[in-house]
């Protein structure tokens, strides 16, 4: 059984489709592409397919994981291309690599998110951010399924800074980008969490939704503050495999083998 390793993008309009609505649509891919999928056991076997910390419902993303398992071999980067064809547009295969390490979502400890607010202004976005960085504890509320719940949002936050807004804005238009880097701890903070803290430290309450997109998620670096591509070990891992493949044929190959 191979397995690999895929990372998906959720663009446009398409940021506003739920998981099991990717979930539809990517296993119809595998079927179209002809992906020789290992399926489970029971009355009603899936393809096995295993997804990684899915972004939520609204949000866009540029890195979304999962794993498939197949029942043949096939080189990555063409099922990738297989894959990307068959799904449509803004549902992008981007990545994809043959899972050579275990325990992909125990990789993914930490996000890095854009939050682009229409109408506020970078400076009154820059002090927003100030305070909310100050405060010990800024709770915030969210509804579950349990009901009405209050959480700290602030210590899951690794990062949070005012950056240079995006050129092609109007010049008559405002518009903050903040640039957030959050742990993925129990409950799960997401940016909308931080949007709630935002408003709680520092009254910013933007005219019209945050356009939110997750930029990356892997490993937090603790000591750089930055977050790892989660896939690097496998590809690690399959190039000291072909190294060595390759100084092993060397060095079994007959005596005189190439020369003339």
């Amino acid at each position: 059984m191979q397995r690999i390793r895929l990372r998906y993008t959720k663009r446009g309009r398409l940021r506003f489709t739920s998981h099991r609505d990717f979930q539809r649509a990517f296993e119809r891919a595998l079927r179209r592409a002809e992906v020789p999928m290992a399926y489970s056991a029971g009355f009603t076997p899936h393809p096995k397919v295993s997804y990684a910390n899915a972004a939520p419902t609204g949000t866009g993303s540029e890195a979304e994981y999962l794993e498939i398992a197949l029942t043949e071999a096939r080189d990555p980067e063409a099922l990738r291309a297989l894959l990307d064809e068959s799904l449509p547009d803004g549902l992008d295969v981007v990545d994809a690599v043959e899972a050579r390490t275990s325990g992909l979502a125990d990789r993914l400890t930490a996000s890095v998110w854009e939050l682009r607010l229409d109408g506020v202004d970078p400076a009154v976005a820059e002090r927003a951010v100030a305070a909310f960085l100050a405060a010990g504890t800024v709770d915030v509320q969210r509804m579950t399924k349990n009901g009405l719940r209050t959480f700290d949002a602030r210590a899951a936050v690794a990062g949070l800074e005012a950056v240079s807004g995006r050129a092609d804005r109007p010049a008559d238009r405002p518009c903050a980008i903040l640039r957030l880097v959050v742990r993925h701890v129990t409950p799960a903070v997401r940016p909308d969490d931080v949007l709630s803290g935002l408003r709680a430290v520092a009254d910013l309450a933007p005219p019209v939704p945050a356009a939110v997109t997750r930029l990356a998620q892997g490993l937090f670096d603790e000591e750089s503050g930055t977050v790892t591509d989660p896939l690097a070990p496998d590809r690690e891992a399959v190039t000291a495999a072909l190294s060595k493949a390759a100084g092993t044929a060397v060095a079994t190959a007959p005596e005189g083998a190439g020369s003339a």
